[in-house]
C-alpha cells in the first residue's frame, strides 16, 4: 500500500488499524453507536483522531492521507434528505448481491473528498462505513472497500470485507462479496430490530423498567430461525435488560398470552441475594406494555413461547 504525498503509508496503516480497533471496542459496550461517542474520537501518539464529521458524509482526519470513514445518517423528523443513499441504502443492502451505492460529495469529481474516494478505490484502503439506523445512531460496517468510482453517475460502490480475515484484505471473488454482504444483512437486521423494539417501549425494560438503553437487548419471543413466526417485527420482541434476557432465553422467566410474568420454580426455591430476590418478585406481575396497542406482544407468539417455558419447568 503506497502512501499519499506528505503522509507515510506506515503511519496511515497504524492510525487506520487503531481506529478499527477503537470502534470494535466501543461496539462491545454500545450498540448501536451514538454520534456523541463517535465524535470523541480516540488518542493516537498524543493526538486526538476523529472518526467522522457531523457535517460531512466522507471524512478524512487531518492526520491521514485519505478517507477513514463514510457515513449515511438517518435524518431527524422533518429534516431534509440530501442524498439518494439516505433513502435507499437499507433496501439496497437487503436487495443486492454484492455491493451498494454511495453518493459523491458536492463538487467536481476530481476534487476534495471525491478525489479522496478515488484514491481509496485505487489503493484499496479499508474504510469504516457508519450506517445510520436511527437519528444520531450508527452501525459500524468494517472493513468496507470502495469497489468502483464513477464520475459520471457521481457514485461509488461499496463492498464489505470478510469479518474473519485481515482488515487489509478485500474480497477476492463474487462468492466472498456475497458472503460478506449476507453477514452485514444479519447484523443490520439485529440492530434495526433492536431499535424498533426499544423505541416502542419508550426505552425501558418490559420487566424491570430499567431505562438505560446500553443495558437493554431486544429479545425475540419466537426465534428468528422460525420462518413462520420469527420475523423481525415489534410484536415479536420485547426490550429486556441483559440479565432478564438471559433468564427469558433460559426459560427461567416466562410470559403468558395475558402478559402475566411467571418465574420458574427453580429460581423461586433459591435464596441467593438481592438480585435474585428482585427477579423472584416478578412472579404474577404484568408485563410493562408499549403505549400503542399495535405494538403489544403478539399473543399467539407468547402462547407458543410460554409452552416452552412450561415444558422446561
Amino acid at each position: 500500500m503506497s502512501g499519499i504525498v506528505g503522509f507515510p503509508a506506515d503511519e496511515d496503516i497504524q492510525i487506520r488499524t487503531a481506529a478499527f480497533e477503537h470502534v470494535r471496542q466501543l461496539a462491545e459496550f454500545e450498540s448501536p453507536l451514538s454520534a456523541a461517542s463517535l465524535e470523541k474520537g480516540f488518542e493516537f501518539k498524543g493526538s486526538r483522531i476523529h472518526l467522522l464529521s457531523r457535517a460531512l458524509g466522507i471524512f478524512k482526519p487531518k492526520e491521514m492521507g485519505t478517507v477513514l470513514s463514510v457515513r449515511t445518517g438517518v435524518p431527524r423528523k422533518g429534516r431534509k434528505v440530501w442524498h439518494d443513499d439516505q433513502r435507499n441504502v437499507h433496501r439496497q443492502i437487503y436487495d443486492q448481491d454484492e455491493t451498494v451505492e454511495y453518493s459523491f460529495a458536492p463538487g467536481a469529481p476530481n476534487t476534495g473528498n471525491n478525489l479522496r474516494l478515488r484514491v481509496a478505490w485505487e489503493q484499496q484502503f479499508p474504510v469504516i462505513y457508519f450506517l445510520g439506523v436511527a437519528p444520531a445512531l450508527y452501525h459500524a460496517l468494517m472493513p468496507t472497500y470502495i469497489a468502483n468510482w464513477d464520475p459520471v453517475l457521481r457514485k461509488v460502490s461499496l463492498e464489505f470485507g470478510l469479518p474473519d480475515q485481515s482488515m487489509l484484505s478485500p474480497p477476492q471473488s463474487a462468492n466472498e462479496r456475497r458472503y460478506a454482504l449476507q453477514t452485514v444483512k444479519q447484523r443490520l437486521h439485529q440492530a434495526t430490530f433492536r431499535e424498533m423494539v426499544i423505541d416502542a417501549y419508550g426505552g425501558r425494560c418490559a420487566l424491570s423498567r430499567l431505562g438505560e438503553p446500553r443495558l437493554l437487548d431486544a429479545a425475540h419471543i419466537v426465534s428468528d430461525k422460525d420462518e413462520l413466526l420469527g420475523q423481525p417485527v415489534v410484536v415479536n420482541g420485547m426490550p429486556l435488560s441483559k440479565l432478564h434476557h438471559a433468564a427469558f432465553d433460559a426459560d427461567l422467566i416466562g410470559i403468558d398470552p395475558d402478559f402475566s410474568v411467571h418465574v420458574s420454580e427453580h429460581l423461586l426455591d433459591q435464596r441467593d441475594g438481592p438480585v435474585l430476590e428482585a427477579m423472584k418478585q416478578l412472579q404474577d406481575r404484568k408485563l410493562h406494555l408499549p403505549k400503542e396497542a399495535r405494538n403489544y406482544p403478539d399473543r399467539d407468539r407468547l402462547a407458543e413461547r410460554f409452552e416452552r417455558f412450561r415444558a422446561a419447568a
